[in-house]
Formats: C-alpha cells, sequence, structure tokens
C-alpha cells in the first residue's frame, strides 16, 4: 500500500507539472492568438503528454520486462489519445453546449483524464513488481 500511495504522490507532481504546461499553453494560444479552446487545448495536450510521458516512464511506472520501449510508447500514446478524445468532449460539451468558461472547463476535464491516465497506465504499462 505504501508503495501505491508514492507511486500516486510522484504521479500527481508529474501531473501538476504537466497541467501547469497543458493550461498555460491553451490559454497563451487561446488569448494571444484567438485559437478557438478545443483546438488550442487539443495542441496543449499533445504538448504536455510529451513531457508526461517522458517523465512518467521514469519516476512513475517501472518498465514492464518483455515490452519494448517502441511497443510501451505505443501504447502510451493510444491511451494519452483516448485521453485526448476525452479532454476535447469536455471542452467541447462545457464551452460550445453549456457555454461555461474554457479555464474551468479544461480544470475539470483534467481531472477526468487525470484518472483515465493512472488507471490505464498502472493496468497497461507498468511491471508486475510495483
Amino acid at each position: 500500500m505504501r508503495k501505491l500511495i508514492e507511486q500516486i504522490m510522484k504521479f500527481g507532481v508529474v501531473g501538476v507539472i504537466a497541467f501547469v504546461i497543458d493550461f498555460g499553453a491553451m490559454v497563451f494560444l487561446t488569448e494571444v492568438f484567438g485559437i478557438d479552446p478545443v483546438i488550442s487545448a487539443t495542441v496543449s495536450f499533445i504538448i504536455s503528454v510529451i513531457f508526461n510521458y517522458a517523465a512518467s516512464m521514469r519516476y512513475v511506472f517501472s518498465h514492464r520486462e518483455g515490452m519494448s520501449r517502441t511497443r510501451e510508447f505505443i501504447i502510451f500514446v493510444v491511451l494519452s489519445a483516448i485521453g485526448l478524445g476525452i479532454n476535447d468532449l469536455l471542452i467541447w460539451a462545457g464551452t460550445d453546449l453549456a457555454s461555461f468558461d474554457y479555464r474551468l472547463v479544461k480544470i475539470f476535464a483534467t481531472a477526468v483524464v487525470m484518472i483515465w491516465n493512472f488507471v490505464t497506465r498502472k493496468i497497461f504499462l507498468e511491471g508486475e513488481e510495483s
């Protein structure tokens, strides 16, 4: 149980940094360049996934024995693409359908996708020993 709590804490630290990258880039693209929030959220999400992959696989999740780094990366990208779909659906529904501020919707979407990320990465990417 202690290892799981430590892992969740590390995931949280990586997640906070990834969120700052994601949220900051989204607001920057929307406010400075006038890009639609769904598009800016997509771009910012992709930028943060690059950081998240490097940090998560180095500090949070252990490498699964017998899985190549290429396969690991492909699984990470597929899981992240599904997370992006969840993110964009929530941003679109929250801003276009419900007329909420895109920044508030992004915070909610991030919480939902964070749960998706932790659970699926733990299942599909982590080694047996953790």
